[in-house]
């Protein structure tokens, strides 16, 4: 399964949550059933981010997201989080 969280980071923030949510990636990277994962800004609007993650199945990404040092890190950049689905089922990979 991948997740795909979307957020909308203001300039002035924007060095500050590219460091944070780097910390962030690196602790999921340490996960069990954690795959890959990416941060990545939207090239025709720098104010929206995405992290893109990718792992074995739903129960291990919300197990990590569990986590104790996950959930200091993640928590305070909720605040930029977009409101939308985030957990998508691969239907097709080549």
């Amino acid at each position: 399964m991948i997740a795909i969280t979307r957020y909308r980071v203001p300039d002035e923030a924007a060095e500050g949550f590219a460091t944070d949510m780097t910390g962030v990636l690196d602790s999921l990277a340490g996960s069990t059933g954690y795959r890959a994962g990416r941060l990545a800004r939207a090239m025709d609007d720098p104010r929206l981010w995405t992290l893109v993650t990718e792992w074995e199945g739903a129960g291990f990404y919300r197990r990590a997201l569990g986590a104790y040092d996950v959930r200091v890190q993640f928590i305070p950049l909720a605040a930029f989080a977009v409101d939308e689905p985030g957990a998508y089922e691969v239907v097709t990979a080549r």
